[in-house]
């Protein structure tokens, strides 16, 4: 699973990116932890436009009080199920996530460190989501998780679909199948940077925790 990212660039940095004409002032940024606000492009009417919203799709378990926060579900396992197929058949529900890094927990139990990874010459990049509007947060996305490469696999067995710049119109604009295709191929282990670091992995509290992957 995918719990932590950076934007560390501004509005205007990812607008010229993703070709956004109009670049969103927002607050989203820095480190996006589940169930906080963060930047989203998306296409409305043929244009690329850019707005925040929350990281996950709110989810209320079996058991939880009528009055308990939803858990985020903030990582898509798998396209193909009912909860997801809907949404990604239909480009007007696709979006690109920009990021500047992501994070994966690594060491023992309650020693856990930061390990960052970024793809190589790209200060900003693009993780494949989904979006819709919730009744409980409003606008809400969530990110689709893949199979990991060998540069990822020391860390961790999954990781995001992460999209070139030349791959953000398929993106948006594919088949369904295309969708699938990006979510069953494997991202090129040299474009992936690592970098170990001694930062603990819990550094505050998130907004909404646990994240689901789902």
């Amino acid at each position: 699973m995918c719990n932590l990212y950076t934007e560390r660039v501004g509005a205007d940095a990812v607008a010229a990116h993703f070709n956004v004409r109009n670049p969103l002032r927002t607050n989203a940024g820095g480190e996006v932890y589940p169930g906080t606000p963060g930047m989203v492009v998306r296409e409305e009417a043929g244009e690329r436009v850019m707005e925040s919203m929350v990281w996950g799709f709110p989810l209320r378990l079996k058991g939880m009080s009528p009055t308990a926060k939803p858990k985020p579900v903030n990582n898509i396992a798998d396209l193909a199920k009912p909860m997801w197929k809907g949404l990604a058949a239909k480009p007007r529900w696709r979006c690109l996530i920009p990021l500047t890094g992501l994070a994966e927990a690594e060491g023992p139990k309650g020693a856990k460190t930061r390990t960052w990874f970024n793809v190589k010459d790209q200060p900003i990049f693009a993780w494949a989501g989904l979006w819709r509007v919730s009744d409980e947060w409003g606008p809400v996305y969530s990110g689709v998780m893949t199979d990991c490469n060998e540069a990822i696999r020391p860390v961790h067995d999954r990781m995001p679909v992460l999209l070139m710049s030349d791959e953000y119109d398929s993106w948006l604009n594919g088949t369904y199948e295309d969708t699938l295709a990006f979510q069953a191929r494997c991202f090129p282990d040299n474009l992936i940077e690592m970098t170990r670091t001694d930062e603990f992995w819990v550094k505050r509290k998130p907004a909404i925790e646990p994240a689901v992957q789902l």
